[in-house]
């Protein structure tokens, strides 16, 4: 009896989950929906405005778009860390780039783990996905080269992470490599476009 309680709850637990993954792309779909129609994430310029226009608020809007362009890969990432840097200094910028950055990534790398191969290739290409596959896919040493390709610029991370999902990975490993590759280039970027900007 225990055991078919806790085998239960676990199943719900899912639905939960998967419940609140789907909520959560619904809102930032919604919410972001009309400002991309209207052209507000096409120009550095109009996307700046755009999170300005939030007053107080701008930061929380910055993470969230942040975390959004991950999970749904349609902005280039150096937008927002350009807007960051613009808007909060090359400090606060790097900041809210950062933590935005790492929570669209390990929501993506969940994504996929509970959706699989299906939801990568809706939002990837087939040909991304085979060439990453047989870099990747099978490697002893995928931690390691992960690292490394979140560590660099110019991997595409977004889809990096969604593919983690699907591998045998932990979570645990997986989070501990977005917290400690991540912010270099972030870092980097936010520095550049601070004193260029």
């Amino acid at each position: 009896m225990v055991n078919n309680f806790k085998y239960d709850f676990t199943i719900k637990r899912k639905k939960v989950v998967t419940a609140g993954f789907l909520l959560l792309l619904t809102v930032v779909l919604l919410f972001f929906k009309n400002a991309y129609a209207q052209g507000q994430f096409h120009t550095l310029d109009s996307l700046r405005n755009y999170i300005k226009g939030f007053g107080i608020m701008a930061p929380a809007v910055l993470i969230l778009l942040q975390a959004a362009q991950v999970v749904l890969p349609v902005l280039p990432g150096f937008f927002g860390c350009a807007v960051g840097a613009i808007l909060f200094g090359s400090f606060g910028g790097f900041w809210y780039n950062y933590i935005g950055i790492s929570i669209g990534s390990i929501i993506a790398f969940f994504l996929a783990r509970q959706f699989g191969i299906g939801l990568i290739k809706a939002l990837f290409t087939n040909k991304q996905y085979e060439i990453w596959s047989a870099r990747l896919g099978d490697s002893k040493r995928f931690s390691i080269l992960l690292f490394a390709s979140i560590l660099l610029p110019l991997f595409p991370d977004d889809f990096l992470c969604y593919f983690s999902g699907l591998t045998s990975i932990s979570s645990k490993k997986f989070i501990w490599i977005i917290i400690l590759a991540k912010p270099w280039c972030i870092l980097a970027y936010s520095l550049i476009f601070a004193e260029i900007l």
